[in-house]
């Protein structure tokens, strides 16, 4: 799949009765980062979001969990606020528990993280904003 069709599935419709889900890596209770208010954007338009962040309790309403393998469901993408650096163990985790779905946020590369996790079947956007691509779908 092309990016643009990768993009278009990742974030396909979702309804009240079947939300998508989202496990927010780096999620932060900070209104003012992005992590918080494109999570926040996303929760809005109908998606379910699981922080990931193992310093805080809970954000957005929401149970904070230390990482992807504590969340209690599977999530249908891993959305990412973390440094480059981090992604290499990220697809790790998401390689092991089966996770389909890696979005790195905009500004954040990591190409030898991104060519292993699709190497190992994993759909990857990368460098881009989640709110930014829904909005973009959502208004044409």
């Amino acid at each position: 799949m092309n990016e643009p069709e990768v993009i278009r599935t990742m974030l396909a419709a979702t309804s009240k009765e079947n939300p998508r889900t989202i496990a927010v890596i780096g999620l932060s209770d900070v209104p003012s980062k992005p992590s918080h208010y494109v999570s926040e954007y996303m929760q809005h338009h109908g998606y379910k979001i699981y922080p990931v962040n193992p310093s805080i309790p809970e954000v957005l309403g929401e149970k904070s969990y230390a990482s992807l393998s504590e969340l209690p469901i599977k999530p249908d993408i891993v959305d990412v606020f973390r440094l480059p650096k981090f992604i290499s163990a990220i697809v790790d985790e998401m390689l092991q528990l089966g996770l389909p779905n890696l979005w790195v946020q905009q500004g954040i590369i990591n190409l030898e993280a991104a060519s292993r996790a699709e190497a190992g079947g994993i759909h990857v956007v990368m460098d881009r904003c989640i709110m930014v691509e829904h909005r973009r779908l959502t208004f044409k």
